[in-house]
């Protein structure tokens, strides 16, 4: 451990997390197995934090005050460096505030706080946002960790499935260049998707308002029972996007988030998007997810 990465453990999982975009790099069991996408070519990343959005605004601009500032897909806190507030066996947290470099492309204020602890078998991530600053704080957050797919070796992709823990009634929001289109049926029966990469042939599954506040992702074995699960939850967020690409990357990334992508045809003033939480001046927001292994 380092300055740059901090590792934390429970009975039955160990995580580690480094200062660069807060990002969880390694999540392993009691038998040592890796869990997490080793963020490899196909995707050079583990698990990202996305704010102030998550997806893209059309065209990459944020507007706001007659002015249009750049601000590229899933915001710019994932390439940031968060500053280490606590660190122990079990818990480690860090914070982003905002500085000349974050106002320039996001012209207010706030203070995001990511906090990690391990618990038995279970990993919690906990994402708060502040609003310091005298005006309404406008913004999108998005948990977007990546998994191994498969979960287990030898198991083939079409094994696996996510069972969601409510009956899911849809729509999904197709995605078009990056941005939402118009809503569409759900590509299952709203309780249990087999996977396979042909689902995310046109991207993401984007499902917005999801009744489920949880799900399990299973390798199966050719009976159907499964071999290997992680359990997720979440608090807080309301939307969820599922994605991979369709080229044979071995991952899955289970993604709960607060707002999406703006749709193909609104281009307004940010703080009107589709979406967003608005928090009033020196009020906090929380949102949580975990999983169990």
């Amino acid at each position: 451990m380092s300055d740059d990465v901090w590792e934390i453990a429970g009975a039955g999982v160990t995580a580690r997390v480094k200062a660069a975009g807060a990002e969880l790099v390694s999540l392993k069991d009691a038998d040592g197995h890796e869990l997490l996408w080793r963020a490899g070519p196909e995707w050079p990343r583990h698990a990202p934090v996305l704010f102030p959005i998550v997806g893209r605004l059309k065209g990459d601009a944020l507007r706001h005050g007659g002015e249009a500032r750049r601000l590229t897909q899933h915001g710019f806190a994932r390439d940031r460096a968060f500053g280490w507030v606590e660190r122990s066996a079990t818990r480690a947290v860090l914070r982003l505030s905002d500085d000349a470099e974050t106002r320039a492309v996001y012209p207010w204020p706030f203070l995001l706080t990511l906090d990690y602890a391990a618990d038995g078998s279970t990993l919690s991530v906990g994402a708060t946002v502040e609003n310091p600053g005298a005006a309404t704080l406008p913004f999108a957050l998005g948990a977007h960790p990546g998994f191994r797919w498969p979960l287990v070796d030898g198991i083939a992709k079409s094994d696996h499935a996510l069972v969601f823990a409510a009956r899911e009634t849809g729509p999904r929001l197709p995605v078009v260049d990056g941005l939402l289109g118009a809503p569409a049926p759900l590509p299952f029966d709203g309780e249990t998707l087999t996977l396979s990469e042909e689902l995310f042939a046109d991207d993401a599954l984007v499902l917005p308002n999801v009744v489920s506040r949880g799900l399990r992702y299973e390798a199966r074995g050719s009976d159907g029972a499964p071999l290997r699960a992680l359990t997720f939850s979440w608090e807080g967020y309301g939307d969820l996007g599922v994605w991979s690409k369709p080229s044979g990357a071995p991952f899955l990334c289970v993604e709960p988030w607060a707002g999406m992508a703006s749709p193909v045809d609104w281009d307004g003033a940010f703080a009107d998007k589709p979406g967003l939480t608005l928090l009033p001046p020196g009020a906090s927001a929380r949102f949580v997810w975990s999983v169990t292994v």
